[in-house]
């Protein structure tokens, strides 16, 4: 049998259907779907072909936008977390897991997070919040939930606030203890609008969830620039100025009332947890299937906003003199200075460029401890703190200096860092 291989079929004149002469078609039902019609359907005498939706063993793919890159969103799959893998005692608003910053506002909970590996089939890493002190009592101002922030860059095709604005849709895998409805808020921090969409577990297994979100041809378009433009924010706990009347589904001029109607208390009992991968948002109203990026390519696009020179998992302040002797050669997670003046200063590169001029904490590679301390290995082999001064910081690159004091000429010194430009 020969085959032919073609790259696009596209309808003829001003039509908007491909009619399709049955007899003209050999092929197995379960090799083509065009739309959401087998051949089998075809076959039967249905000539014309809808192309609203294009669907390839059993997956949807995307009818509008690029095939690659569709997925907006960071660390979807939760792999890369350089900050740490579990965070004990948590009552506060923080990031964990790469770009996602459980925020938190007048609770009493507490929670344990950790990168997990219960993970749904084709993941490895999860987000998991696990209540350890219950809040039964919700303030009318409570507020928790999971935010994902994304720079005005990125979001560009979303053609948001003009007529040719195009819908939106999110898709994650999650599962919890604790079963009931809950939402998943965008705000458009540029136009201070938003809209809800609602989801509900039903059981303790892992399931995929898809929400879709209208056009919003109202506002202004999203700022091109590297500020938080659209956020995505998983509720977990809503007091009651977040709800009442219906949830609120349309895009609106941004209002607390409405905003998380219907979401359950997740934080009344200890049992309670809540674990989230796979997340995508995308254009179009179909969710297609997730966008796996390589470890390497995540990590890159994780360290534009966050960067240690600790390895991934664990947390800044480590003690790696335990791990690396002192005299070795230069490891990838210690740093190192060498002059032969008193008073040196070293331009250093960070390994991705920063989203903005970031925040940065120096840590001494000797115990770990912070307040612009290094370890100083002098010349007559002790090793001591000497104070290290983050002068100026760039995107590229930041500025350290330190004094290393007339005795200690030709001195190495070894430090650890971390960057920070959140958003």
């Amino acid at each position: 049998m020969s085959i032919l291989n073609v790259n696009e079929i596209n309808p003829v004149g001003a039509a908007n259907t491909i009619t399709v002469n049955a007899a003209n078609i050999l092929a197995s039902s379960s090799d083509l779907t065009l739309g959401k019609l087998n051949v089998s359907d075809i076959a039967s005498g249905i000539s014309t072909i809808s192309t609203t939706d294009l669907v390839v063993n059993g997956n949807n793919y995307p009818t509008t936008g690029a095939l690659s890159n569709r997925r907006i969103n960071i660390n979807g799959a939760m792999q890369v977390a350089q900050r740490g893998t579990s965070f004990t005692g948590v009552n506060a608003t923080a990031y964990h897991c790469d770009r996602y910053e459980l925020y938190y506002q007048n609770s009493s909970a507490a929670f344990t997070v950790t990168q997990s590996t219960d993970a749904p089939d084709g993941f490895g890493k999860s987000l998991k919040i696990d209540v350890t002190t219950a809040d039964t009592s919700i303030a009318s101002n409570e507020e928790i939930k999971l935010v994902h922030k994304i720079e005005g860059f990125d979001v560009q095709r979303i053609i948001k606030g003009t007529a040719s604005a195009v819908p939106i849709t999110l898709s994650f895998y999650a599962k919890s203890t604790r079963t009931g409805t809950y939402v998943v808020e965008l705000y458009d921090r540029d136009n201070g609008r938003d809209v809800s969409a609602s989801y509900t577990i039903s059981n303790t297994n892992w399931n995929r969830y898809e929400l879709n979100y209208p056009a919003d041809t109202g506002g202004s378009a999203f700022n091109d620039d590297n500020a938080s433009s659209l956020e995505i924010q998983f509720w977990l706990v809503a007091g009651s100025a977040v709800q009442g009347g219906t949830l609120n589904t349309s895009w609106r001029t941004s209002s607390d009332g409405s905003s998380a109607t219907g979401q359950i208390n997740f934080t009344d009992s200890t049992i309670n947890d809540w674990l989230i991968t796979g997340i995508q948002l995308e254009v179009g109203s179909k969710a297609t299937e997730f966008e796996h990026r390589s470890f390497g390519d995540e990590l890159a696009k994780c360290q534009r906003y966050y960067e240690t020179s600790y390895p991934p998992g664990y947390s800044a302040g480590h003690n790696f003199n335990e791990v690396y002797p002192f005299n070795t050669s230069k490891p990838v997670s210690q740093n190192y200075i060498a002059s032969d003046d008193a008073i040196t200063s070293i331009s250093y590169p960070f390994m991705v460029n920063k989203r903005a001029n970031p925040t940065v904490i120096i840590y001494s590679a000797k115990d770990g401890a912070t307040g612009n301390a290094l370890t100083y290995k002098g010349t007559g082999g002790t090793n001591i703190n000497v104070a290290l001064n983050v002068i100026q910081t760039r995107e590229q690159q930041m500025m350290l200096g330190c004094n290393l004091g007339a005795t200690n000429q030709a001195s190495e010194s070894y430090f650890h860092y971390t960057a920070e430009s959140e958003l």
